[in-house]
């Protein structure tokens, strides 16, 4: 949903007013479809994790407001999937607001807390900041033939074994954004990205 400038309501130009004053890192992003504008490094952080989810296809910033009886209420994200949902979430720390959860659902609109002890469970969210350092980058064409091809001959590569294949990048931004562009696929829940993390076409 959008709204002209004086159109807007009142609450959700005060939230673009917040956001727009911040910054967090990493700032670069793959799939928010509109201006990234987080109002907390949590939000931040679950939109890296919307980066490297292979089911999300799009995302949108403070998207629009339901008006709940706690206050007007701006949701973090619009996340558009591939299997055809749209779904509004909001990063929180511990709990969500139950009269946020029943603003959605009169309005018609689905909508899901995500929580801090999920967003920064294992090493998915450390590995997703690591490769969105290099998401402004760009693999040239023949780097990127050189990879697929050897990753055709071999079925999946170590990143060690990889660092040869690359000669118009370095192979680390290389690889981070071919992996952030679903060329190939890592393994981002095991450990930290390290020279023995397997390399594979991206299949889905």
């Amino acid at each position: 949903m959008s709204y002209s400038h004086f159109e807007m309501p009142p609450a959700l130009y005060a939230a673009y007013a917040e956001a727009s004053t911040k910054q967090f890192y990493p700032g670069a992003t793959v799939r928010c479809s509109g201006t990234p504008m987080f109002r907390s490094q949590l939000a931040r952080d679950l939109g890296c994790l919307l980066d490297v989810d292979r089911n999300v296809v799009a995302w949108l910033c403070l998207p629009r407001q339901v008006d709940a009886d706690i206050g007007p209420h701006i949701f973090d994200f619009l996340v558009d999937y591939d299997d055809g949902t749209s779904v509004y979430l909001d990063a929180v720390d511990e709990e969500g607001s139950p009269d946020i959860t029943e603003a959605a659902a009169i309005a018609g609109l689905q909508h899901r807390f995500e929580f801090r002890d999920r967003i920064e469970d294992g090493f998915r969210l450390l590995n997703a900041r690591d490769l969105l350092r290099y998401a402004r980058w760009r693999t040239p064409l023949n780097d990127r033939i050189r990879m697929l091809a050897a990753l055709d001959d071999a079925g999946s590569l170590q990143i060690g074994e990889c660092l040869g294949i690359f000669r118009e990048v370095a192979p680390m931004t290389a690889i981070a954004w071919m992996a952030l562009h679903r060329l190939i696929e890592l393994d981002l829940d095991e450990c930290m990205i390290g020279p023995e993390t397997l390399v594979r076409r991206y299949q889905r």
